[in-house]
């Protein structure tokens, strides 16, 4: 075989310009059949762009493809198909009042034309389930479905039609580290077959145990290439943002105060009508960063929602500084001392419409300091704003901007100034770096520690084990909408809280 029939996919000088901005400059990529590797980089850095390049999703501008040696134009998702190139997007791409099965199949051919035969796919997606762990219903309809489960649809998808080379966006996030090393199993034996797999994740530990070669890109160029032998999660981290990074954060040793946040027996219904909360208890401390660990889909969301007042709740209390606040309004749990980071930030925790300034007083414009006499003090706002602005680092034109065309990670400091700029007593905090780039993940993190510090208690929510781990003092696990067990975070294993999440138990 020559040199060049080794390489399953090129990607030879791709540059894709939008308005205002060059995503991609100049950008040369490869595959080569039975490798892993690894395109890394922060948000906005050219990833997504180059994949949609290769997957038909946009034309580049200039350069050229070569799939197995040959040219190839690409010119949609149906093209990259029928070329066996698969493709497990960050953002869903499913049809939420069609089935799994259905999702699934969109696109297939069938047997029964121009029917669908969805008894036969549903066989092989249990079959694939079963196989993969990543268990989901064929039948349920999309809409249906958790985060987590979306996720496993869209994996299920790609394994389904067997593609010769796969492409997988952040595929990993809402998985358990058991699932995360089984799909790793999987993905290695179709690359021990000869296939090639693309691999785009934040998780540097991820990144350093699958691949072969890592690509990283900086501002939409190559700024370097090299394999897990030769690099350091530093000095990957490094490479994407351009600066040293602090990978673990740094806790001040702090003896935990009084309970500031009580929950007893706490029962919550689901969208499904089925019991998401059973009988939950817990408590969080001042000065403690309490971390929920869990697979997407266990009650997690439930759970924060009817803290925030946003869910009914069936059974049980909730109770900030001993004020019960279980039926309370959502402004009456603000003033107990509730800050509020949602999971959802463009649907929960910002209007995109409206400026960073109107976003920053979203929940407290009507306080004595921004508003006279029905009045707004809008010289006071935009102080506040700017100042804002300048204490969390946010990249925006100004504060007029709408929030809507700043970056995610600069959304989410927009939420975090406003919610710990009112010093809250408890902080409950949702997937806070959620499809955030490293630099600025490592910002929040940062931010969570000095409220610690400062006597407020956290209940961290997130998916991502990695940063439960490296953020909280205790870790409470929830399987099935119950809390399994708590354990100190000095104590934690990583594959002891793995299980847990999966339910399983020591006896």
């Amino acid at each position: 075989m020559s040199t060049e029939s080794q390489k399953l996919v090129e990607m030879r000088g791709i540059t894709k310009r939008y308005p205002g901005v060059v995503a991609n400059e100049d950008v040369t990529f490869d595959v080569e059949y039975g490798e892993v590797h690894t395109l890394l980089g922060e948000n906005g850095a050219g990833k997504s762009t180059l994949m949609k390049i290769l997957f038909g999703l946009t034309p580049a501008d200039e350069g050229e493809v070569l799939l197995r040696g040959e040219p190839i134009s690409i010119s949609s998702p149906a093209d990259a198909i029928d070329a066996r190139i698969g493709m497990v997007h960050q953002h869903f791409m499913l049809v939420q009042p069609l089935t799994v099965a259905e999702n699934v199949a969109l696109g297939l051919r069938s047997g029964r034309r121009p029917f669908t035969d969805l008894d036969v796919v549903s066989k092989r997606i249990h079959e694939l389930s079963e196989a993969h762990g990543l268990a989901v219903d064929p039948s349920t309809e999309v809409w249906r479905l958790s985060v987590g489960e979306r996720q496993r649809v869209e994996i299920l998808k790609a394994l389904y039609r067997d593609a010769e080379l796969l492409v997988l966006d952040e595929p990993t996030a809402v998985l358990t580290p058991q699932e995360v090393d089984d799909l790793f199993v999987i993905l290695r034996h179709m690359v021990d077959d000869g296939r090639g797999l693309i691999f785009i994740s934040h998780k540097l530990h991820e990144v350093m145990s699958l691949s072969d070669r890592i690509t990283v890109l900086r501002n939409g160029r190559v700024v370097g290439s090299t394999t897990p032998a030769e690099s350091t999660r530093e000095s990957l981290a490094e490479m994407m943002v351009g600066r040293e990074v602090l990978l673990t954060p740094r806790k001040p040793v702090l003896a935990a105060g009084r309970p500031r946040l009580s929950i007893r027996d706490l029962s919550i219904t689901g969208d499904r009508g089925a019991v998401s909360v059973d009988n939950l208890s817990v408590e969080v401390h001042a000065g403690e960063i309490l971390g929920v660990a869990g697979v997407s889909g266990n009650g997690q969301r439930e759970l924060a929602e009817a803290i925030a007042g946003l869910r009914p709740v069936d059974a049980g209390t909730i109770q900030i500084d001993g004020t019960d606040i279980t039926r309370a309004t959502t402004a009456s749990r603000r003033e107990a001392g509730l800050a509020y980071v949602p999971e959802e930030r463009m649907r929960d925790g910002a209007i995109g419409e409206f400026t960073v300034s109107e976003n920053l007083v979203l929940v407290n414009h009507g306080s004595s300091e921004f508003a006279k006499r029905g009045l707004f003090s809008h010289a006071a706002i935009r102080k506040h704003s700017e100042d804002k602005v300048n204490e969390y680092g946010v990249k925006t034109p100004t504060v007029d901007t709408p929030t809507s065309s700043l970056s995610g990670g600069n959304i989410q400091k927009v939420i975090m100034a406003r919610e710990l700029g009112v010093k809250p007593g408890i902080l409950l905090a949702c997937q806070p770096t959620r499809g955030v780039d490293i630099g600025s993940a490592e910002y929040i993190h940062r931010r969570l520690i000095e409220q610690r510090s400062e006597g407020a208690g956290t209940l961290l929510i997130s998916e991502d084990l990695d940063e439960v781990l490296g953020l909280a003092d205790r870790i409470a696990v929830m399987f099935e909408g119950r809390i399994v067990a708590i354990v100190d975070a000095a104590d934690a294993k990583r594959e002891a809280i793995g299980l847990m999440m999966a339910g399983v138990l020591d006896d």
